[in-house]
C-alpha cells in the first residue's frame, strides 16, 4: 500500500474515482434529472473551459503570488474577441484574446513586480481598470458573438483547443527552462534567488502565461456562452473561483507529477458537484456554497500546517 500512494498515477487514480463516485452519487439521487450522456456532455464543456484558466493561474499560485484580476481579464479579452471577430473572422475572433489576455498578464506582473505589495491587492485594483476598460468597449451593453464564429462553443473544436492548451502547459512546466525556475521559486524563493535564478523576471513571465492561457479560456467562454457583458464595482471577481478551485487540485497532486491532469479532473469534479446540486432542485445559488466550502477544503488539504506558526 505505501509503495502504490508513492506510485505517479495514485493521484490520478484517486481523483477518477472521486469523479466516479460523485456521478454515482447524483445519479442516484436523481437518476432522471441528472448524468445522461447528453447532460455529461454539457457538464464536460464548462469543465473544459475552466481547466484551461485553472491551467494559466497554476503558474502563478505554484509559486505562491494569486491572480485576482482572472474574471476581469476574461471578460475584457471575450468581449475584444466578439468585436474582433467582426472585422476579422475566426483570425479576429483567435489572435485578440490572446494579445489582450496576455498584455493584461504583462501588465499585472510588472506592476506587482515594481509596487513591491501583495499580488492580491495589486490585481484587485487592476481588475477596477480592466472592467471600466470593458465598459468602455461597449458602452455599457452586450455583445453577441455571430452565430457564423461560434465552432469553439461546441465538440470537437473546443475540445481540440482545450487538449492544445492542456498539453502546452505540461510541456513549459516538464520540458523547459521556465517551468523548472517556477517551481524552484515555489519550493523556496530564498534558495531560487541564491541559485542565479532571475526571480522577478520568471514571476512576470508567470504572470504573462497565466494571461495567455486566460485569453484561451476567453476564446472558448465567447463561443459557448454567445454574449458577454461588461463588467463593474468587481462583479467579475465571481469568475476567478471556479478555475482556481482547478488550481488547487493540481496543486494539491503535483507531487504525483501530473498537475496538468489534476487539474481537469478537478474541474470535472466541480462541474458534477453543481450541476449534481442543481438536479436534485437546490437554488442555483448552492454553486456559491459549493465553491466556498470546496475552496476552504482544498486549501486546508493543499496547505501544509506548521508548528507554532501564527495564521496570518
Amino acid at each position: 500500500m505505501k509503495k502504490l500512494k508513492q506510485s505517479q498515477y495514485y493521484g490520478i487514480g484517486l481523483l477518477v474515482l472521486m469523479l466516479v463516485v460523485f456521478w454515482a452519487v447524483f445519479k442516484v439521487l436523481a437518476p432522471t434529472t441528472f448524468g445522461s450522456p447528453e447532460k455529461l456532455a454539457t457538464y464536460m464543456k464548462s469543465a473544459l473551459i475552466y481547466a484551461v484558466g485553472g491551467c494559466g493561474l497554476y503558474f502563478i499560485c505554484v509559486m505562491g503570488p494569486f491572480d485576482m484580476s482572472v474574471g476581469a481579464n476574461i471578460v475584457l479579452s471575450s468581449i475584444i474577441a466578439c468585436n474582433a471577430s467582426e472585422k476579422f473572422g475566426y483570425a479576429g475572433l483567435i489572435i485578440a484574446p490572446l494579445i489582450c489576455g496576455t498584455i493584461i498578464g504583462l501588465i499585472n506582473g510588472i506592476v506587482y513586480i515594481k509596487l513591491h505589495i501583495s499580488s492580491l491587492i495589486v490585481t484587485c485594483a487592476l481588475s477596477l481598470i480592466y472592467e471600466a476598460f470593458s465598459v468602455y468597449a461597449t458602452n455599457g451593453k452586450n455583445v453577441i458573438l455571430s452565430a457564423d464564429y461560434r465552432a469553439f462553443g461546441d465538440y470537437p473544436v473546443n475540445l481540440i483547443l482545450a487538449l492544445i492548451a492542456y498539453l502546452l502547459c505540461a510541456f513549459i512546466l516538464k520540458y523547459t527552462k521556465i517551468g523548472t525556475y517556477t517551481y524552484a521559486i515555489g519550493s523556496n524563493e530564498v534558495v531560487a534567488k541564491n541559485m542565479g535564478v532571475n526571480v522577478p523576471k520568471y514571476k512576470i513571465v508567470a504572470f504573462t502565461l497565466a494571461g495567455f492561457f486566460f485569453g484561451l479560456q476567453a476564446i472558448l467562454t465567447i463561443s459557448f456562452g454567445t454574449s458577454m457583458t461588461s463588467a463593474s464595482n468587481l462583479s467579475s471577481m465571481s469568475r476567478n473561483f471556479t478555475p482556481l478551485m482547478g488550481t488547487f487540485f493540481g496543486l494539491a497532486f503535483k507531487k504525483y507529477g501530473h498537475p496538468v491532469i489534476a487539474i481537469v479532473i478537478g474541474e470535472m469534479i466541480i462541474q458534477l458537484m453543481f450541476n449534481g446540486f442543481v438536479a436534485l432542485g437546490a437554488p442555483t445559488t448552492i454553486q456559491n456554497v459549493v465553491t466556498g466550502v470546496a475552496l476552504l477544503v482544498i486549501v486546508a488539504l493543499t496547505t501544509k500546517p506548521v508548528k507554532g506558526l501564527v495564521v496570518k
